[in-house]
């Protein structure tokens, strides 16, 4: 029983002798088509995103952490007691009472002998911001 064609003659069924029309080499001596190992290439990118997405992670932790002390020092200093309007881009102190109740004074620390818990200033958004 012989073959009806030879073994390096590019055949199918239905589109017949079709080598000439394929994207690739079909003949004996052709290179031999590998797949790419792209396991490395995706191991690479990888590590790569997973880098850049930890520091975003940790620039907005940081961001978060920050937004929070200032929501708190300004909760804080919200809740005191002062029987005055504070004026922006003044700079007031916040103390403890005798009493244990927070209250804001333009006073400064050295001139009194208060429990001392932040010096702050109104900026033009009303927030208060911590100076250091």
């Amino acid at each position: 029983m012989g073959k009806e064609r030879p073994d390096n003659v590019v055949y199918s069924n239905e589109e017949g002798y079709n080598a000439s029309l394929l994207s690739y080499s079909t003949n004996v001596g052709a290179p031999v088509i590998r797949v790419d190992d792209v396991v490395s290439w995706k191991s690479r990118g990888i590590t790569n995103v997973n880098k850049e997405l930890e520091l975003k992670f940790n620039e907005l932790k940081a961001q978060y952490e920050s937004l929070m002390k200032e929501y708190e020092w300004n909760e804080l200093v919200y809740s005191a007691r002062f029987a005055f309007e504070p004026v922006i881009g003044e700079i007031y102190h916040l103390y403890r009472g005798d009493d244990g109740i927070h209250f804001l004074s333009l006073i400064a620390p050295s001139e009194w002998n208060k429990e001392h818990i932040g010096t702050f200033k109104l900026n033009s958004d009303k927030k208060w911001v911590v100076m250091e």
